[in-house]
C-alpha cells in the first residue's frame, strides 16, 4: 500500500492500524538542532485525543508519545525522527459483527474491492485514529518554525455547525469550549446541537476555518506544486473532509473582477505573499451511529458525534506540514550555487 508519506522535503511517513498494537511515524528532513521533547508534542496530542467530552468519543486513549529517534541532549539530529503511541483501550469485539458486513460511507467495501482483505476492527489503516500521527508530525513542524525564530501563526476553530455559524471569532476562546468555536455563546448552542443528535443515535457535520498568518512569502512552486494545491490536498486528505474553500471560494464565482480585485487573498499565482490565508474545511457526519442502518443493528463502536472539535488540531498540524515543507523548498531552492 502507497501514499502514507506526505511531503517533499519535510516528510511524513506514518504507519499501525486502529486497533493494531500502536501507530507510529517518521519525519524524514527535519533539520537538525531544533529543541524539542516528548512535550511539544504532547500538548497536541492531548487537543486531538479521545474521550476529552461528552461531545467527543468515548474511547479512553492517553496517546502518549515516544520519541525513538533523531533525538540528542533535547536537539534534534537531522537524521530521522521517528515516534510512536500505543493503543490502550480498543474494543476490537465491537466490530465483529461487521466482518462480514460493509457501513454506510466507510472505506471497508473499497478495501476489499481493492486489495481483497481489510481489517474491520475500528477500519483498520482507514481510521480516524491514524490522524494522531498527523497531530505529532505538524507539532514538530511547528517547533521547527519557532526554533527558526518565524512568527507564524496557524489557528483553526468550528466556524459552522447546522445554521449555528461563528460571524466574528474570538481566537483567544476556542480552547475554552468543547466545541472549539471561537463564540462562547455559539459554542454552547453547537454543544447542545451535539448532544441532542448524540441521544437520538445521530450525528452531525461542520465547517471548520484555519487562518494562517505571517506565512513567509515566496512558498509555493509553479506549476504542479502551488501551495494551495499541497493545502487543498492535505486537508483532503483527512478522513471525513469532503470540501476545501480558499479565500472567497464558491463565492467568488458569482463575483465580478471588479469586486474580487479588491478581496485580500494571502497566495497568488500559487505562492505566499505574506498576508493572511484562509481555509473553510466540510467535514461530513460521522458515518458510524448507533441509527440502525445495517442489518444488524447500528455500529456498536464509540465514536464521535461530531468530529469538528478533533478534527481542529488535525487541520492546523496538516496547515504546519504543508507549510514547513514549502519553507524548506523555498529556502532550499534560494542556495548559492556552487
Amino acid at each position: 500500500m502507497p501514499g502514507n508519506t506526505f511531503g517533499h522535503t519535510f516528510r511524513l511517513t506514518s504507519w499501525g492500524e486502529s486497533h493494531g498494537k500502536a501507530i507510529g511515524g517518521v519525519i524524514d528532513g527535519c533539520p537538525s538542532g531544533i529543541a524539542l521533547c516528548e512535550a511539544d508534542l504532547q500538548h497536541e496530542l492531548d487537543r486531538r485525543r479521545p474521550g476529552q467530552s461528552a461531545v467527543t468519543t468515548a474511547r479512553q486513549e492517553k496517546d502518549r508519545v515516544e520519541i525513538l529517534s533523531g533525538l540528542f541532549e533535547g536537539k534534534t539530529t537531522g537524521t530521522p525522527l521517528s515516534f510512536l503511541i500505543w493503543n490502550e483501550d480498543q474494543h476490537s469485539e465491537d466490530y465483529e459483527k461487521l466482518k462480514n458486513i460493509y457501513r454506510p460511507q466507510h472505506a471497508d467495501e473499497v478495501y476489499d474491492l481493492k486489495y481483497g482483505f481489510r481489517d474491520y476492527r475500528g477500519g483498520g489503516r482507514a481510521s480516524a485514529r491514524e490522524t494522531a500521527i498527523r497531530v505529532a508530525g505538524g507539532a514538530v513542524a511547528k517547533k521547527m518554525f519557532q526554533a527558526m525564530g518565524l512568527n507564524t501563526r496557524i489557528t483553526a476553530h468550528t466556524q459552522k455547525i447546522q445554521e449555528l455559524e461563528v460571524r466574528n471569532p474570538q481566537l483567544d476562546v476556542i480552547e475554552q469550549n468543547s466545541v472549539r468555536a471561537a463564540d462562547l455563546k455559539i459554542a454552547q448552542q453547537m454543544e447542545q446541537r451535539i448532544l441532542q443528535l448524540k441521544e437520538k443515535g445521530d450525528s452531525v457535520g461542520a465547517t471548520v476555518e484555519v487562518v494562517i498568518e505571517n506565512c513567509p512569502v515566496g512558498l509555493g512552486e509553479p506549476v504542479f506544486d502551488k501551495i494551495k494545491a499541497d493545502f487543498a490536498k492535505a486537508f483532503m486528505s483527512i478522513n471525513a473532509v469532503l470540501g476545501v474553500e480558499y479565500g472567497a471560494g464558491f463565492e467568488s464565482a458569482q463575483l465580478l473582477g471588479s469586486q474580487n480585485n479588491t478581496r485580500e487573498n494571502g497566495i497568488y499565482g500559487g505562492i505566499t505573499n505574506g498576508k493572511p490565508i484562509q481555509f473553510r474545511i466540510a467535514i461530513k457526519p460521522t458515518s458510524s451511529i448507533q441509527l440502525d442502518q445495517l442489518s444488524e443493528g447500528g455500529a456498536k463502536g464509540r465514536h464521535d458525534p461530531c468530529l469538528a472539535p478533533r478534527a481542529v488540531p488535525i487541520v492546523e498540524a496538516m496547515a504546519w506540514l504543508v507549510v514547513a515543507d514549502h519553507y524548506l523548498r523555498h529556502t532550499i531552492s534560494k542556495l548559492p550555487c556552487a
